[in-house]
């Protein structure tokens, strides 16, 4: 019996597209359009809106694993470290980098995350793979 996808549950309205990935998936680059309807803008600060730090998080999760020739981890394992270097405000494109690495306990996905005005974060994921190991 095969189990259902799990619906996604996400703080992020954005679509995240994945521009480019390399034939063997292991580096892409992707974009995600802020805009000023996004859900967590109306608390998220009244009159001074900034893209939640775990939002960011969340589109680096969608380009790591979102699309064609994406590796294949089951689930998120860590947050292994994420590094806030800038606001995201409403309006933004931030634009991601992405590159993942086998690991001897499955994969790493390292990602730096910018806008026009320049470093956003740069975020460390690992997964675990699609056997199960860490």
């Amino acid at each position: 019996m095969t189990a259902a996808p799990r619906a996604r549950v996400s703080p992020v309205a954005a679509e995240v597209r994945v521009e480019a990935r390399t034939e063997d998936g292991l580096t892409a680059v992707a974009r995600a359009e802020v805009r000023e309807s996004e859900p967590v803008f109306a608390g998220h600060y009244p009159d001074f809106p900034i893209f939640p730090g775990v939002c960011v998080l969340e589109c680096v999760q969608r380009a790591a694993t979102d699309g064609e020739a994406a590796p294949a981890p089951s689930d998120l394992a860590a947050v292994e470290s994420a590094r806030f270097a800038g606001a995201v405000y409403p309006g933004d494109t931030l634009h991601l980098t992405l590159t993942w690495r086998p690991t001897e306990a499955g994969l790493r996905c390292d990602a730096v995350a910018v806008t026009q005005r320049g470093k956003a974060a740069t975020v460390r994921l690992r997964y675990t793979t699609a056997r199960g190991e860490r």
